[in-house]
């Protein structure tokens, strides 16, 4: 039996952090492997902050924030989609994979949205198999 992927899941605090809670709440069940830092926005989601995930030895890297058009801070989810498309390019030259990122958007109310959209990066990650980098280490 092969462990579940570690996940990092960056989350705005308004919305896909309270997403997250709500699933708790729910007992929606998603991968206790998907570990949650609160941030106050994704926009604040630095490429340092992924590539360090990877180098740790997470195997994906969620980043969860607001709904186009809802964010708190006007752009923030917009700067954070910019980013990670550029961070996608980084990971496929360092032999990563672009696949191993990936931004989601769920308001405060989408719990399951939340543990669905974790279940099906977790299941991703489990066909791709352990980051190139956590083999490394």
């Amino acid at each position: 039996m092969t462990a579940d992927p570690e996940i990092l899941a960056l989350c705005c605090n308004w919305c896909g952090y309270n997403a997250a809670d709500q699933a708790g709440a729910a007992k929606i069940p998603y991968p206790s492997a998907v570990k949650i830092v609160r941030l106050m926005c994704t926009g604040m989601v630095d490429p340092y902050y992924v590539l360090r995930a990877f180098e740790r030895g997470f195997d994906g890297v969620l980043v969860m924030g607001c709904h186009p058009g809802s964010c708190h801070y006007k752009s923030g989810n917009v700067q954070a989609r910019e980013q990670t498309d550029r961070l996608s390019g980084v990971l496929r030259t360092l032999g990563i994979g672009p696949e191993r990122l990936r931004m989601e958007a769920a308001s405060s109310s989408e719990g399951p949205r939340f543990a669905e959209i974790a279940n099906e990066f977790t299941d991703t990650l489990r066909k791709l198999g352990p980051s190139p980098l956590r083999e490394v280490a």
